[in-house]
């Protein structure tokens, strides 16, 4: 099976995080997706996240319709920092019947060069790359554009974000506006986003 690998702290998870794998799973040979819930990304050290068991649960109620697409908590069992060339090498491993590709959006391909061994990820791995507003997708900007082992979907841009989120939530908006019902009653409940 082709699965597609969308990593993310998903803090919260939103429409725009389904739209992309949907859009994934349309537009290639993608069969599934997986939802690799990251720790914490190397980039965003120092920064305040919520709970692990608050971004699985929301997770989890984000995908709960999506028959195609899973939570893969496979970077908790695996030593930090989590970089996503090491978590896909232990994809490989652990599930060599798999091929596996890297969901990301424009913004990411834009600094993929700053990632740990990005020649590393594109040795194996496809990069399935969803247009970001803002986020033009030109040899000139990002020389990885151009390499045949990225596919540029020709989709809508997802002009939806988890700061944003956050910020409006923290602003005293009510999440149901940008979330979809099952986490919004989460972020309400547990009161998240609100300090």
């Amino acid at each position: 099976m082709r699965i597609g690998c969308l990593f993310g702290t998903f803090d919260p998870p939103h429409p725009g995080h389904v739209a992309m794998a949907r859009h994934a799973l349309e537009l290639t040979d993608i069969e599934n997706v997986w939802f690799v819930l990251t720790p914490l990304n190397p980039f965003k050290q120092g920064q305040h996240i919520s709970a692990d068991r608050d971004r699985k649960d929301m997770l989890e109620a984000a995908l709960k319709d999506q028959q195609d697409m899973r939570v893969c908590l496979e970077e908790f069992l695996l030593p930090p920092p989590n970089y996503t060339v090491d978590t896909l090498a232990h994809f490989r491993d652990r599930w060599p019947e798999h091929r596996f590709d890297l969901i990301l959006g424009s913004d990411n391909l834009l600094q993929f060069d700053r990632w740990r061994s990005p020649q590393g990820i594109l040795e194996y791995h496809r990069l399935i790359v969803h247009p970001r507003p803002g986020h033009l997708l030109h040899e000139k900007l990002s020389p990885y554009a151009a390499d045949p082992r990225v596919i540029l979907l020709d989709a809508p841009e997802m002009d939806l974000s988890a700061t944003f989120v956050r910020r409006m939530v923290r602003e005293g908006a009510d999440p149901g506006r940008w979330l979809v019902p099952a986490v919004a009653s989460l972020v309400r409940e547990r009161r998240l986003y609100r300090e």
